[in-house]
């Protein structure tokens, strides 16, 4: 996040009801007057990535839904990590987000591809951390050519159909006018050169597939659904075009112990009639291993116990959730007849006062949720 965690509306110069499309053109604006290739204010670079933060977030629905309404608290509690953008020219930044060539120059250099990955861990491990291994078959530039895609010591030359521009265009009339079509050209593919003899370890790509394994940390708390974006990590770039990166999405396999709402923690707990009664001492899960409760004697069903800071760690920021634990108190379903004796004599000693309740079990509720 930038430091001073200044308003992203604010430093695109947009209304928070911009559409999409003004949100670009602000974007495309201030790129071209602070990218560090253009600008020599001192501060030009610092401004630069702030711009480009602020386009990341407000360019993407949910990101900015989540901005709007929770700030940058919000997208901290759900794992959001600025990008690190090293472009190395404004038609590189340009083709990152857009796809296209805004600058008119030759489609020659492209950033490589994103890639997906996934990893499976449980609730406990979600809320201690984890380190996995993730394998992948990834672009990664031919060590034999360097990456130019043409054989070692053999000429690689300007393209004969596009005179090196990469770029074709055709022009046709109508009554309306004339209209010019531009697109890459079908030769060269857009690199406005000429491999003569393509290199023979990548058949003239620049690039080869390699099986790669990257181990990646998983902060306590994190979600169900959640990425961790690994820059530079992702398929290699074209004529040394920067990588892409890697989006590793995290699934939290269900525990049948808990349910987990943000980062609270629910269980049960189920207590015979005479234990509730009586009271007792009971051995529950927690995300820390088993922990005794106290239950005290006149325990009734629907209590919450409430364990502070026992819940999943805040992510990204200080403390824990809570672990809220219900009360199911479970009554006998088959009685012998010296038990059903003993509890018709029971119940013919009781009073209003045996059942008289300290306190409201809606007010128990509530004190519990405070």
């Amino acid at each position: 996040m930038a430091t001073a965690e200044r308003d992203y509306y604010e430093l695109l110069g947009v209304a928070r009801d911009a559409s999409e499309s003004d949100i670009k053109k602000a974007f495309r604006g201030l790129a071209r007057e602070l990218h560090p290739d253009v600008s020599d204010a001192p501060d030009a670079e610092e401004r630069f990535r702030e711009v480009v933060e602020a386009y990341e977030v407000l360019s993407k629905t949910e990101t900015r839904q989540l901005y709007d309404r929770y700030g940058h608290a919000g997208l901290r509690s759900r794992g959001f990590q600025p990008g690190h953008f090293d472009f190395g020219s404004l038609s590189d930044l340009f083709s990152a987000f857009f796809g296209d060539d805004v600058l008119g120059g030759r489609a020659s250099r492209s950033r490589g591809a994103d890639l997906a990955a996934s990893v499976d861990l449980d609730l406990v491990e979600a809320s201690t951390g984890a380190t996995r291994e993730v394998p992948f078959q990834v672009a990664v530039i031919c060590a034999r050519c360097d990456g130019d895609g043409a054989e070692p010591g053999t000429e690689i030359t300007t393209c004969p159909m596009c005179g090196g521009a990469g770029r074709m265009q055709q022009v046709s009339r109508s009554v309306f006018g004339e209209f010019v079509r531009t697109q890459a050209c079908p030769e060269c593919g857009g690199s406005g050169r000429r491999i003569v003899t393509a290199c023979r370890e990548c058949n003239g790509g620049g690039r080869v597939l390699e099986e790669r394994r990257l181990e990646v940390t998983i902060p306590p708390g994190i979600h169900d659904g959640q990425r961790i974006r690994l820059s530079g990590e992702g398929h290699a770039g074209v004529l040394g075009a920067r990588a892409g990166d890697v989006y590793v999405q995290v699934h939290v396999r269900p525990d049948p112990r808990f349910v987990r709402e943000g980062n609270d923690i629910f269980s049960t707990v189920d207590l015979t009639m005479t234990e509730a009664a009586l009271g007792s001492a009971i051995t529950i899960p927690t995300l820390d291993g088993e922990t005794e409760l106290d239950f005290d004697a006149g325990t009734q069903p629907g209590e919450v116990v409430v364990l502070r800071g026992r819940g999943m760690p805040v992510l990204q920021g200080f403390g824990r959730g809570d672990h809220r634990v219900l009360v199911n108190v479970v009554v006998p379903r088959h009685l012998s007849e010296e038990q059903r004796r003993l509890l018709e004599e029971f119940d013919e000693h009781a009073d209003d006062k045996t059942y008289k309740a300290d306190e409201g079990f809606f007010d128990k509720l509530k004190s519990a949720f405070r």
